[in-house]
C-alpha cells in the first residue's frame, strides 16, 4: 500500500474548521495489489482514510478471487470445469456470475462472427502444449478440436439459469473475457463501499470510474508492438480498456511465430504479431472485443465500430514494418476522452 502524502500531512489536511463548519480535504491515493487470475491485480483508490481504502480493496480482491474460483480452467474444482465435465449431458444449473458471463460471451461471439468463442478450449489445450514442446499439433488433432468448437453448441436457459453443452468433450475457456469482467466487478464493489474514484487493473484489462481529484481522467498508456511508434496516453473516466495480442506470450516453431490466442474458426493459433487496445463501456466488452480483433485483424475494427461506446487501435507487424490501424471512433476518444 502506498499513500500519496505523509501521515503528518494527512492528519493536518484531514479536516479544517472554518466559521463553525467542517471542510474535508481531497481524498488521498492508496494502492494495493494481489495475485489473482494468473496475474497481478492492482487497485488504486482515492479515499478519506487508509482504513476505508484497505477495507474496500479487501472486498474487491475477495470478489475477484471468487470469480477466479468459478471461471478458472486451470482448477479442477472450479464451476467452469464442473460444467465442462458434464458436456454432452443435460442442462446444468450454474451461478449467476457464470450465466451472466456466458451470456455476454455469446453476444460478442455473434457480433464477431465466431472470431471470439469461449468453446475454443480444446484447441487452446493443443496450442498450450505446442508452446511448451515447440512442436505443432497433428492436423488430425486440430480437426478433432475444431469439431468441438462452436458457440451455437452452448444452450443458455435464462428461466432456469442452466447451461447445456451440446457435445461431449466440449471445454470452455473464458480467458478472453473473464479478467475484464472481474475488473468491472471489482470496481462495482469499490463503488458500493463508498469509493467514487478507482482504477482496477488485471493484467491487460483496466476499468476506471471517476477520475482522481483535479484530473480530467485516469491516464492510461497504450503500449504498441515492437518497432511501432508511441501512442499518446489516454485520459479516461467510467470506461474499460483491454490490450490483447501475442507480444509477450508466443512460441516460434519452424520459423513461424504463433501467438497464445487461437482462432476458434480454424482451431489454429494466430501467426505473426498483432496487438490491439480496445476501449469500451465495461470490462467484459473491452476484453472480448480485444480478443476478437486480434483474431480478425483489420476486419475486427468494423466489429468495434458497430459496438456503441467502443474504439480501438490495432498494430500488425509484418516484414515491411508495423501497420497502425484505428477504428472510426479512436480519434474522437483520444481528443475528448469519450467515445461518441
Amino acid at each position: 500500500m502506498r499513500r500519496g502524502r505523509s501521515t503528518a500531512t494527512c492528519l493536518a489536511l484531514a479536516v479544517l474548521a472554518l466559521s463553525g463548519r467542517v471542510l474535508f480535504a481531497d481524498p488521498l491515493r492508496y494502492e494495493f495489489s494481489e495475485p489473482h487470475m494468473g496475474t497481478l491485480v492492482r487497485i488504486v483508490v482515492y479515499a478519506s482514510d487508509p482504513g476505508s481504502a484497505a477495507r474496500a480493496a479487501s472486498a474487491a480482491f475477495a470478489r475477484v478471487a471468487s470469480l477466479d474460483a468459478a471461471f478458472s480452467d486451470y482448477r479442477d474444482d472450479s464451476e467452469l470445469m464442473a460444467l465442462c465435465r458434464r458436456a454432452g449431458e443435460g442442462p446444468v444449473p450454474v451461478s449467476l456470475d457464470t450465466f451472466e458471463l456466458l451470456t455476454r460471451a455469446a453476444e460478442i461471439s455473434h457480433r464477431a462472427g465466431g472470431a471470439f468463442d469461449v468453446t475454443v478450449g480444446p484447441a487452446v489445450q493443443l496450442w498450450r502444449r505446442a508452446r511448451r514442446t515447440r512442436s505443432l499439433p497433428d492436423p488430425e488433432r486440430i480437426a478433432a478440436a475444431r469439431a468441438l468448437v462452436g458457440h451455437e453448441h452452448v444452450r443458455l436457459d435464462e428461466a432456469s439459469r442452466t447451461v447445456r453443452l451440446a457435445k461431449s468433450g466440449m471445454r470452455l475457456d473464458l480467458g478472453g473475457i473473464a479478467k475484464g469482467y472481474a475488473a468491472q466487478e471489482a470496481t462495482r464493489v469499490l463503488t458500493e463501499a463508498g469509493i467514487a474514484r478507482s482504477l482496477v487493473a488485471a493484467g491487460g484489462d483496466i476499468v476506471v470510474t471517476a477520475p482522481p481529484p483535479g484530473a480530467r481522467g485516469w491516464t492510461v498508456a497504450v503500449a504498441p508492438v515492437e518497432a511501432a511508434s508511441g501512442v499518446a496516453p489516454l485520459s479516461l473516466r467510467d470506461a474499460a480498456v483491454s490490450t490483447s495480442g501475442g507480444a509477450e506470450q508466443f512460441a516460434e516453431i519452424g520459423g513461424v511465430r504463433y501467438a497464445h490466442i487461437v482462432d476458434p474458426r480454424t482451431a489454429r493459433a494466430i501467426e505473426g504479431s498483432r496487438q490491439v487496445t480496445v476501449v469500451a463501456r465495461d470490462g467484459a466488452t473491452a476484453d472480448g472485443l480485444a480478443t476478437a480483433t486480434v483474431v480478425l485483424g483489420e476486419e475486427g475494427l468494423a466489429v468495434v465500430d458497430a459496438t456503441p461506446g467502443a474504439a480501438a487501435i490495432l498494430f500488425i507487424e509484418s516484414p515491411g514494418g508495423v501497420r497502425r490501424l484505428e477504428s472510426r471512433n479512436w480519434a474522437a476518444l483520444t481528443s475528448t476522452g469519450a467515445v461518441p
